[in-house]
């Protein structure tokens, strides 16, 4: 499992975005996590879906909320990953008016899941392979601290948790 001190890990990650600008079509647009993240301090959170219910009643919310309060602490960007396809995390921003707040990231084959160790299993459940409930402050690329969640857990991968660590970094 990654952890702090290691470096993010090339995936070919997607994203679908509400408004189209200079450089940067209504997409999928691919992100590529390493470059994404040069230079740049990021709040990077993931789920194990969108539009379930602890995801949108409270994770992306709470992110939401605290945006300017982390972009004071320094955050450049805030980054919401899921396991979906772009056009889900597209439709699910909107749904959560997270336009120019919080970039919904799409890891539809549990591409960058899979290169963290930060997996969860919930074939069982008709869901399949999907990424674990967690957060990570990201420096220049580096894993500052990480934040991973029990199974069934929101204790530690909230907002306000990372807020904390990105005001002592």
């Amino acid at each position: 499992m990654i952890k702090v001190g290691d470096k993010l890990p090339h995936a070919a990650l997607s994203e679908f975005i509400e408004v189209e600008t200079q450089g940067c079509a209504l997409g999928p647009n691919p992100v590529d996590p390493v470059k994404a993240s040069e230079n740049k301090t990021i709040a990077l959170f993931a789920v194990p879906g969108a539009f379930t219910p602890t995801c949108s009643a409270k994770h992306v919310p709470g992110y939401i909320a605290h945006h300017d309060a982390l972009k004071a602490a320094g955050v450049d960007e805030i980054w919401c990953l899921s396991v979906n396809d772009p056009f889900v995390m597209g439709a699910w921003s909107k749904d959560q008016k997270a336009h120019g707040k919080v970039r919904f990231i799409a890891d539809g084959s549990a591409e960058f899941a899979k290169a963290t160790g930060l997996t969860l299993d919930l074939t069982a459940r008709g869901l399949g392979l999907r990424s674990n409930r967690y957060s990570m402050l990201v420096k220049n690329g580096v894993v500052q601290s990480l934040n991973v969640e029990g199974p069934g857990e929101f204790l530690v991968s909230d907002a306000e948790t990372l807020l904390k660590q990105a005001t002592s970094h």
